[in-house]
């Protein structure tokens, strides 16, 4: 687990927004391509990896998909008074934003979106949620000329946050970071490929998730898979609930991996499924359902691809993702991993002939 852990730091802390994701790109390459047949950078930016399976052919070919993009904003205009305007990129809450840190650029220039102090607020300001509009990047500055060179209208920006360890109890060994979604699948992803499976994997780290799945068709079309499975960082439910509610609508840090059944743009394919729940009972890995259809993956995009593709998505459970910082489990992380690498072991055309 700590290589797995020192992984998903060194992801996690990249600069890869939505569009921008060659730094998170080149230090995938550099984690995986000792492990492959071969590596290729497609028109988009996807990083596709192929890996043959052992035994006789013909073998199934399976896409197993993760994104390198994170959420991050996008600065659309530079004031004569050196405060950027910004527009988000992918799906950003702007009660989240009010005073926290960012790197923007190339130079990775750090600021904060500022936030109106509370004893200048009047009573109706502190009821009212703030707009995205009204809101602006601080990088200290005095003025627009001062930032000539160092920023410009175009440029990226992402969460400051930096990877840390939150608890090293083997119980609930728990770190905080930003960009899970999807740094934590990436890291799954990368861990897999250092096994042996009796298929041909083609491991497709995918770009612009957040704006629209858009990655994932290309590589999905590319590729020509048989089935694909998506791995995600997904969000968890399971905060102090009132005293009438049930409990979490969705995942539990803690809980195991979370195994999509339906989501806005995908129903999981049923014989994945079920290989899915076979997997976990035979390996005795707790895993949970995320069932309400909230969210979209990669698999929204990838399933209706050619004529079809069964697929299925895994998700780490993750507290807080599009936000400044989330929280994982990592023995959900490594769950994750050895789950999906039981169901590359037994994955067979049987299972997806199933619709049932």
């Amino acid at each position: 687990m700590g290589d797995l852990r020192e992984i998903l730091q060194n992801l996690s802390n990249e600069f890869g927004p939505a569009g921008r994701e060659s730094a998170v790109r080149t230090r995938l390459r550099k984690l995986v391509e000792h492990f492959a047949d071969g590596v290729e950078v497609d028109a988009l930016g996807n990083l596709l990896v192929h890996k043959t399976g052992y035994g006789s052919v013909p073998r199934l070919r399976v896409l197993l998909a993760a994104h390198m993009d994170e959420v991050g904003v996008m600065i659309t205009r530079v004031e004569k008074n050196g405060l950027l305007r910004f527009h988000p990129v992918g799906g950003i809450e702007a009660r989240q934003l009010l005073g926290k840190r960012l790197i923007i650029g190339d130079e990775r220039v750090p600021g904060i979106i500022g936030a109106k102090p509370i004893h200048l607020q009047s009573e109706a300001e502190w009821e009212k949620s703030p707009d995205l509009d009204g809101l602006a990047i601080d990088l200290g500055a005095s003025s627009d000329a001062e930032l000539s060179g160092k920023v410009k209208v175009g440029d990226y920006g992402v969460f400051a946050t930096r990877f840390s360890v939150l608890s090293e109890d083997p119980g609930w060994p728990t770190v905080i970071g930003k960009a899970f979604d999807d740094r934590a699948g990436c890291a799954v992803l990368v861990a897999l490929l250092e096994g042996e499976y009796p298929v041909d994997l083609v491991a497709a780290f995918t770009v612009q998730e957040e704006v629209g799945l858009r990655g994932a068709r290309v590589a999905a079309f590319r590729s020509t898979p048989d089935a694909a499975i998506v791995l995600e960082g997904t969000v968890c439910d399971d905060l102090p609930q009132d005293e009438d509610e049930d409990g979490p609508a969705v995942t539990k840090l803690g809980a195991g991996p979370a195994v999509t059944i339906m989501d806005r743009g995908h129903v999981a394919h049923p014989g994945i499924l079920r290989l899915l729940r076979e997997c976990a009972e035979a390996e005795g890995i707790a895993i949970q359902y995320k069932t309400p259809g909230i969210g979209a993956t990669d698999a929204g995009s990838i399933h209706l691809t050619r004529d079809g593709i069964p697929a299925a998505t895994v998700a780490v459970p993750c507290r807080y993702i599009h936000s400044p910082a989330a929280i994982l489990n990592l023995q959900d992380l490594a769950d994750t991993v050895q789950l999906v690498g039981s169901a590359l072991q037994r994955l067979s055309a049987d299972h997806l002939r199933r619709l049932t």
